[in-house]
């Protein structure tokens, strides 16, 4: 018996430790002292009035009011910062002009923002254009707003901690890949009637006089660069940046800035789009000096009726031929060109035509806008360099305009058919502001003389000319 229960035993206890052996071992849960609604507060809830008067009294810190008052910059701008794909972006010191805080300078850009907002809503210039870039430096100088910084990226494990500002992504996307001008190109291409210039291919040169103004701006930019010595700095790139501000092309200049010096990119898209602006302004005064009284009453001859094939054609060999002499001018050119081919086409595409003057382009002209208008720092804006190219872009659109001008008078020497010379100031990118200018002017010669549709030609030539020089920079500089 005794041997029976011994072995009975022994078989529990080895049932009881296979039991205990197989049960997975979790920790014990965490002793939770009762609290009873009668027992007075936490010791960790004791001061939380303090704590909570603290964060109130914190807020006086992140006010405008208080960002206005900053003397120095954001420190994503002084010490760098990360990109979501783990590249450093190195920070830089920070100068504003006369040595301003800051602060100070960011409330110098919104006066300067608003600025370009009364020039685009009361006075009409390039409100479609100006008033999203205006506004979009509104935002960027607001201190705190965020909506420029870069995503906040943990340096070792290369994750993004908090997201960027929206203008940062619509620059990023847009601008900084180029999406967004050749967008703008697309819209521009299916608005554009190209007959004028297939009518007088004659014409083209005028566009391509126009263009003149560009390079007397990039050697100007370098010889100013030189001049001036370490008050102005403008290397090869800045100063071809800075040169194509005379073909009053904005989309290409944004897009030939952001490939070549991003850094230059607001001044540079405020130059172009303020001078565009300015047509009526700038131009009547050097066509009067440069075009004498008889020469602006110059009637041309009707232009001829140029078929549909024609125009079909016409696209594709431009996009042909520049594939094989230029093709780093391919993405400009061929998006103008798939524009104006859609518009050719016919109500086979009427949809997609539709779609690039229309909703496309409106909603690019929008983002595209914005995106630039966050380029409109204090540290990019207020500075010795933004005067120098402000400068520079007049003297590359009055050289332009001159130029087209005196290549209208040239061509008289030696043409059959007489051409008014007025309309070589169209040769500039500005369409078709720059080609109503020119009617406008010849109308004050001769009421009856209307050279809208013969302007037209080298109007177009000039967008297409200003996409390929772009193309012959980026390809000199890249």
């Amino acid at each position: 018996m005794k041997t029976f229960f011994l072995t009975c035993a022994a078989a529990l206890t080895l049932a009881v430790t296979q039991a205990v052996a197989d049960t997975p071992i979790t920790p014990a849960a965490p002793a939770v002292p009762a609290v009873s609604h009668d027992t007075a507060p936490a010791a960790s809830d004791k001061g939380s009035w303090r704590d909570t008067l603290a964060k109130v009294k914190g807020l006086a810190a992140t006010t405008g009011i208080k960002g206005f008052m900053a003397k120095e910059a954001p420190e994503y701008l002084t010490k760098g910062y990360l990109t979501p794909e783990g590249a450093l972006v190195p920070g830089h010191e920070i100068k504003v002009i006369g040595g301003l805080p800051y602060g100070v300078g960011q409330a110098i850009m919104m006066v300067i923002c608003l600025g370009l907002i009364y020039l685009a809503v009361v006075k009409g210039f390039e409100p479609l254009l100006l008033l999203p870039i205006g506004f979009g430096g509104l935002l960027a100088n607001m201190p705190y707003s965020g909506v420029t910084n870069p995503p906040v990226v943990d340096a070792i494990t290369k994750l993004v901690v908090e997201p960027g500002g929206f203008l940062y992504y619509f620059f990023e996307f847009g601008v900084s890949t180029g999406l967004f001008p050749i967008m703008i190109f697309m819209g521009v291409g299916a608005m554009t009637d190209f007959g004028p210039l297939i009518a007088n291919p004659r014409t083209a040169l005028l566009g391509a006089a126009a263009q003149f103004g560009i390079f007397i701006a990039l050697f100007g930019a370098l010889c100013l660069s030189e001049a001036t010595g370490d008050f102005i700095k403008f290397g090869l790139k800045e100063a071809a940046s800075i040169g194509i501000i005379g073909g009053a092309d904005g989309p290409t200049a944004i897009w030939l800035t952001s490939k070549l010096a991003p850094h230059l990119l607001g001044a540079i898209a405020v130059a172009a789009y303020s001078y565009m602006a300015l047509v009526p302004i700038i131009q009547p005064p050097i066509m009067r000096w440069l075009v004498p009284e008889s020469e602006r009453k110059i009637r041309m001859k009707q232009l001829r009726q140029v078929s549909k094939m024609e125009k079909v054609c016409f696209p594709l060999t431009v996009l042909l031929l520049c594939s094989l002499l230029l093709p780093s001018a391919v993405p400009l050119v061929g998006a103008l060109m798939l524009g104006n081919l859609a518009r050719e086409v016919g109500p086979m595409v009427a949809r997609i035509a539709d779609t690039m003057t229309g909703p496309l382009i409106n909603i690019v002209t929008i983002l595209l806008g914005l995106a630039v208008g966050s380029k409109l720092a204090c540290e990019k804006f207020l500075n010795a360099e933004t005067l120098g190219i402000l400068a520079l872009g007049l003297v590359a659109f009055a050289c332009g305009t001159a130029a087209g001008c005196l290549m209208g008078r040239l061509m008289n020497k030696f043409c059959k058919e007489p051409i008014n010379p007025l309309i070589g100031s169209a040769g500039v990118s500005a369409v078709p502001m720059a080609a109503r200018v020119a009617n406008k002017v010849g109308l004050e010669s001769d009421p009856g003389n209307f050279l809208l549709m013969h302007a037209m030609g080298p109007n177009v030539a000039g967008v297409i000319g200003s996409a390929v020089v772009a193309g012959v920079l980026y390809t000199l500089c890249k």
